[in-house]
């Protein structure tokens, strides 16, 4: 396991704000380089956050920034971000396909241009940017590719409500499970992290239910300390992991989790898609049930 994140360099994608954000100051923490891809380069009314702001934000914990414009339905910008990922900090070490698009309806509430979105940012997004990534990362010390997905445990009760986003969300999970047998000789890790909970970012509070969804969230920093662990792993031996936060963080011999709970009075909800094993470590009730 390494010692840390210092001097290595992270391309993580949907990094302005959220998930992709936290992991990002996670590793800035170690001071490493955080290419911040995203397609967020004016203020958004209804979002926070820009590139510019992360990028910011990544130098304020200690670590090195690039704000790149960067939509991962696009090939030839991909391509370019990476190139200039490597160009600007001498390599890359780790990619973090955290870029996701969400419409959670059933199937006669989904109109195709949202089916077509959600597959091309999330399914063929991760794909490609893996695929591009892989030449670079072969050079790259213990090398990683990290994608925020579930498992692969279908349960039929959990995607009838949200079938387009269930196949998008596990095409993402497919494409890890087939690059980590891919990669596996190259020594380049793959591997998937999911949330137990609701996480408290953007999405949850326009999408799926506003401030009472939010206090029912945990923070982002979960999901960063989670991946953060990851990292650090042998690429060489940990890979092709299926993981959820809490549990892969208490393994890791975390045992407070109160600490990532937006509200501590109110009780937690689970995230969409998580399989009911294993079962979680710590209570998911408000602080003192």
């Amino acid at each position: 396991m390494a010692a840390s994140l210092s001097g290595r360099t992270l391309f993580i994608t949907g990094a302005s704000r959220g998930i992709g954000l936290a992991i990002g100051l996670r590793a800035a923490r170690d001071g490493a380089n955080v290419a911040i891809a995203a397609k967020t380069a004016e203020p958004h009314p209804k979002l926070p956050g820009t590139i510019y702001t992360a990028a910011e934000a990544v130098e304020q914990a200690g670590g090195r920034a690039l704000p790149l414009v960067v939509d991962v339905r696009d090939e030839t910008k991909v391509r370019a971000a990476l190139e200039t990922t490597v160009a600007t900090f001498g390599g890359l070490d780790i990619v973090v396909n955290n870029a996701s698009a969400a419409n959670l309806a059933a199937s006669q509430a989904t109109d195709m241009k949202r089916f077509d979105l959600m597959h091309q940012i999330n399914a063929r997004g991760t794909f490609l940017v893996s695929k591009f990534a892989v030449p670079y990362l072969e050079q790259g010390t213990n090398p990683h590719i990290l994608v925020l997905s579930p498992p692969l445990v279908f349960d039929e009760k959990q995607v009838a409500p949200m079938t387009a986003y269930a196949i998008a969300k596990y095409g993402m999970s497919i494409a890890a499970l087939g690059l980590a047998g891919e990669l596996r000789a190259s020594g380049i890790a793959v591997n998937a992290l999911w949330p137990r909970t609701l996480i408290g970012t953007s999405v949850v509070k326009n999408l799926l239910g506003g401030d009472p969804a939010m206090r029912a969230s945990r923070t982002p920093d979960i999901m960063a300390d989670a991946a953060y662990a990851v990292l650090l792993k042998d690429s060489r031996s940990f890979t092709a992991n299926f993981l959820i936060d809490d549990s892969f963080l208490f393994d890791c011999g975390v045992r407070d989790f109160d600490r990532y709970r937006v509200d501590p009075t109110s009780d937690l909800a689970t995230d969409v898609l998580v399989p009911h094993d294993p079962p979680p470590p710590a209570s998911l009730k408000k602080v003192g049930r």
